[in-house]
């Protein structure tokens, strides 16, 4: 097998940091080879705030992804979220000097670049732009413009934008472990490839990925990312209140709400107890499990209804913008049991935990096809896409280095084949090694 059909998925979450290597198999179905999970120390929300620690964390799981897959590894790629990131719509267009030929992937790359020019806030730089439905000289509703004629060419963007020092930041952290960032992507979109099915992104979905200190939103329609948001609560502030609430110490609170806590209170009568044995020889403590459910539920419809805030923003209510196939939950966060039944309490939406394993080869083990592991699957996908493009391109290039010995003929041919990622990437590796 040759090295480089083998890649890494890092997801750098709050709770916890998770490297993912695999390959495709002959079905086309992701096979992981193996796996290094460390306690996140120095993420908070989404965000790094302590790089040394950050750096050892993610040293750690790699380090034992590589013992479990007895694979080097060199280059990742890594997930991007925390409350610092927003969504803005934008529509823009590029009037072509030629309209009587096709418009080309070429067209379509100078009208993304030109959105990349936009001004930002001080302190932001814009992530990804995502390019809705193009209209070709004043025809709407165009999902694939290439290969059609006319002068002028726009489009509607969804641009995703997040503070330069916290891109940094996560770049740095990767170098320093000794790794090299071969992409980097948004949490929720890598999320929605590992769970969601194209019917569902077709007939109007929302993706919520309950984390522990985020929990991200990402709508599709028709296909296609119409709205992303990050919410800057999670799991953990349910564990927080437990902590607070029963005064026990943190690692007791996230047992209770793993092992026995509920959304929906009704579900436990009075009669029910836990007991916790106390701290030093002092006497256990007794828990009701109505109180334990209640402590959660409180907040946990804090977060489902801000998440339901966003829906909203993003206008469901209207006949175009239906989300036909309701909710899908996933994230550690979704296994809180009878969370299904509340969020379809609240929002009045179909809903279902979203599993990874759709992707997975068959043999794979049961933990990773756990929602837990959904953004560090889809980013592991996200990986092996990029891998595949690059292998494409080098085998291309190899045969166009037989045909024409001539340099600039090829370099032009390389350079037109670069995805829209990649070259985001491009940029970005641009943007960290002149931090």
């Amino acid at each position: 097998m040759k090295e480089t059909s083998i890649s890494v998925g890092l997801d750098i979450g709050t709770t916890k940091i998770v490297a993912l290597v695999g390959k495709k198999n002959e079905f086309n179905k992701v096979e992981i080879l193996g796996m290094g999970k460390s306690k996140s120390l120095g993420v908070h929300r989404g965000v790094v705030n302590n790089i040394t620690q950050t750096i050892q964390s993610i040293q750690q799981a790699v380090e034992e992804a590589k013992i479990d897959s007895k694979q080097e590894i060199n280059d990742v790629v890594v997930g991007i979220a925390g409350q610092h990131i927003r969504s803005i719509q934008h529509s823009d267009y590029i009037t072509r000097e030629n309209p009587e030929e096709v418009i080309d992937e070429d067209d379509i790359q100078k009208l993304i670049q030109q959105v990349y020019k936009l001004v930002m806030l001080p302190g932001e730089e814009i992530i990804h732009v995502l390019p809705q439905e193009f209209k070709v000289d004043g025809q709407g509703e165009i999902k694939e413009p290439i290969g059609m004629h006319g002068g002028r060419l726009e489009a509607n963007f969804h641009v995703v934008v997040g503070q330069v020092s916290s891109i940094k930041n996560i770049g740095r952290c990767i170098k320093s472990a000794g790794l090299n960032m071969a992409n980097i992507t948004l949490e929720p979109l890598a999320s929605s490839e590992a769970v969601l099915s194209y019917e569902e992104k077709e007939a109007g979905v929302a993706l919520i990925d309950i984390g522990g200190g985020t929990t991200d939103l990402a709508i599709f329609k028709d296909g296609i990312i119409r709205h992303t948001a990050v919410i800057p609560f999670g799991g953990n502030v349910v564990t927080e209140d437990i902590k607070e609430g029963c005064s026990i110490i943190e690692k007791q609170a996230e047992l209770l709400k793993t092992k026995f806590g509920s959304a929906w209170p009704g579900e436990n009568r009075d009669t029910e107890i836990v007991s916790i044995p106390g701290l030093q020889g002092r006497d256990p403590k007794e828990i009701s499990l109505k109180t334990l459910s209640k402590i959660i539920n409180a907040r946990v419809v804090e977060i489902i209804e801000q998440t339901f805030l966003e829906i909203k923003n993003y206008g469901h209510n209207e006949q175009k913008k239906k989300l036909i196939a309701g909710i899908v939950l996933t994230g550690g966060g979704s296994q809180l049991k009878h969370l299904k039944q509340l969020v379809e309490y609240i929002t009045g939406m179909d809903t279902r935990v979203g599993y990874p394993s759709e992707h997975l080869a068959g043999d794979t083990q049961e933990s990773v096809s756990s929602p837990l592991f959904a953004t560090a699957v889809g980013l592991l996908m996200n990986a092996l896409e990029h891998n595949s493009h690059t292998q494409e391109e080098v085998s291309k290039e190899a045969v166009l280095d037989e045909l024409n010995q001539e340099e600039p003929a090829q370099n032009e041919v390389a350079k037109k084949r670069k995805s829209i990622l990649d070259r985001f990437g491009e940029k970005l590796k641009e943007f960290l090694d002149n931090a």
